[in-house]
């Protein structure tokens, strides 16, 4: 969060979420939704699927980040916004 925090985003988080969104962030009418995922676990397909579809619904762009250790994080985009879409 603090990284999207530094960046200028919105930043909101679902607490000790269990869903396909961990956090939410807004920033110039753009919309980002991100699962977050840390050492070993992987997002399974239904999160991938749930994930996108939130991406689709709220017309934002929808990403797995994968804190992999040492600091590296690895983001993947499962869904791209359409841009120019009201």
């Amino acid at each position: 969060m603090s990284k999207l925090k530094k960046e200028g985003w919105m930043v909101s988080r679902s607490a000790a979420s269990h869903g396909a969104v961990d956090v939410f962030a807004a920033k110039d009418g753009k919309v980002l939704l991100v699962q977050v995922k840390s050492g070993r676990a992987r997002a399974t397909k239904e999160e991938l699927g749930e994930l996108a579809e939130w991406g689709k619904n709220a017309n934002g762009d929808a990403e797995v980040w994968h804190y992999k250790g040492r600091g590296e994080l690895v983001r993947r985009r499962v869904y791209a916004a359409r841009r120019g879409v009201s």
